[in-house]
């Protein structure tokens, strides 16, 4: 099988395991996502901040956005522009965005553009092993913006989505941590 189906089949599967997840058992695993994180060194020493605005069944990034937005840290978050093109634009408050590519919430197109050094990046999945690996929505957006941006890369995955031997790519990139309502798990550390 073929790395992009071994990736489909693999959603599919995720998609499955992820759909008998309470919704409470979902906001719980929010919340201690939220206190791993703002309690973190890094986040608190981070000035710049980019990160997804969730969506679906994907781990809440909205509360962290507002957290981070006054905190005084430059938040950016994703603009799509089709073909896989994504920029990182600044916003000051959450009613900013509105519907975008694929009904996802956007900044406007106006907005600031991050620059290539970001200090921290949360970047969504459908799953995450702990060995960094990621299986995104595939279709490659997060890869293709990490490869021009230099930052510490942070994947959020709820506890009972962790699977092991998610397949790689030569352009998929590994994460430095993955944050599940568990815990703070440094890559390779």
């Amino acid at each position: 099988m073929q790395l992009g189906e071994q990736k489909k089949a693999l959603r599919r599967e995720i998609k499955t395991r992820a759909a008998v997840l309470s919704e409470e058992d979902r906001k719980n695993a929010d919340r201690s996502m939220f206190a791993w994180i703002t309690g973190w060194t890094l986040w608190r020493r981070a000035e710049s901040v980019f990160a997804y605005v969730s969506m679906w069944r994907e781990p809440d990034t909205r509360a962290l956005i507002d957290a981070a937005l006054k905190a005084g840290k430059r938040v950016y978050v994703p603009r799509c522009y089709g073909e896989g093109v994504m920029k990182a634009l600044r916003i000051s408050s959450l009613d900013e965005l509105t519907p975008g590519l694929m009904d996802i919430p956007e900044p406007p197109e106006s907005a600031e553009e991050a620059p290539e050094q970001i200090d921290l990046a949360l970047i969504p999945c459908v799953a995450a092993g702990l060995d960094g690996a990621r299986l995104g929505h595939g279709a490659g957006y997060y890869d293709r913006f990490l490869a021009g941006h230099e930052t510490v890369t942070v994947c959020l995955c709820h506890a009972d989505l962790l699977t092991e031997g998610i397949p790689m790519g030569e352009f998929d990139r590994r994460m430095d941590y993955v944050i599940t309502e568990n815990g703070i798990k440094k890559i390779g550390g």
